[in-house]
């Protein structure tokens, strides 16, 4: 092979902010091998094998590409992976599995998985704390988003999103002042002036205790999850919605309750 066919080494490291959604200090990290070993390890835990095309997967591949161009070596770890840990958690909502990535304390992953009604019924009660013969209500799908996007900083998609979830509870376009709205749309307004995601203010700062927050509260029906997942669609650059956040959790509170007939 001549000297011009011979395979040239990228220019640069793959790095964590190239292959997902992370940002900060992560995002400028070269991807590690031991940062990949911690996250297949962590998937194998938890679904007894790595994901396709999952998050192992892909820090894997970035891995060897970045050993092969030497920008890591072999048993390299980012010191943030290595500091804030690489971990899988799943969390149990309303007709759904949600599992969750993270490295760093970033996500870098999501999935989530439908689950049978007898299942989501019961799952609702532990998760909630509800009564089975009672309907899953706006606040209380609102806060089940803590358990499973607590740690989102809120942005404009949030703050549109609850504001909608808010008007359908209430029954009024009347937004009132100090409520659970004009508390996301102010942590969404601040979280626009920082750089630093630690220094944001999260979701679980907004929904903590949402049912208590609320003027108003009422059973989640399909029509409420439509107007949420509308508004937050609306107010997403990217024309999407968060995994397992607000709209995930309306419309599987929904989901739940029309096949429960409650």
């Amino acid at each position: 092979m001549s000297q011009e066919e011979q395979p040239r080494r990228p220019q640069e490291p793959v790095k964590y902010g190239d292959v997902f959604e992370v940002s900060g200090e992560l995002a400028d990290k070269p991807i590690a091998p031991e940062d990949a070993n911690m996250m297949q390890a962590a998937e194998t835990r938890v679904f007894g094998h790595t994901q396709k095309g999952g998050a192992a997967a892909v820090m894997q591949s970035a891995a060897t590409a970045n050993k092969r161009g030497g920008f890591v070596h072999p048993g390299d770890t980012t010191d943030l992976a290595a500091e804030r840990g690489v971990t899988v958690a799943q969390t149990d909502v309303p007709g759904a599995r949600v599992t969750t990535e993270f490295v760093g304390g970033q996500v870098v992953g999501q999935y989530v998985e439908p689950r049978p009604v007898a299942t989501a019924a019961a799952t609702a009660s532990e998760v909630l704390g509800l009564n089975l013969q009672s309907a899953i209500t706006i606040g209380e799908a609102l806060e089940a988003t803590v358990q499973t996007a607590g740690n989102k900083p809120v942005d404009q998609s949030d703050a549109a999103a609850i504001q909608a979830a808010e008007v359908r509870a209430s029954g009024t376009n009347v937004i009132a002042p100090g409520g659970i709205s004009a508390s996301a749309q102010s942590a969404a307004n601040h979280n626009a002036t920082v750089d630093r995601d630690e220094d944001k203010i999260k979701l679980i700062d907004v929904l903590a205790g949402a049912t208590g927050k609320l003027s108003a509260d009422k059973a989640v029906t399909r029509q409420d999850a439509e107007g949420v997942v509308t508004a937050e669609l609306r107010n997403n650059p990217n024309l999407s919605t968060h995994p397992g956040g607000i709209a995930a959790s309306i419309t599987a509170a929904a989901r739940l309750n029309q096949k429960s007939d409650i």
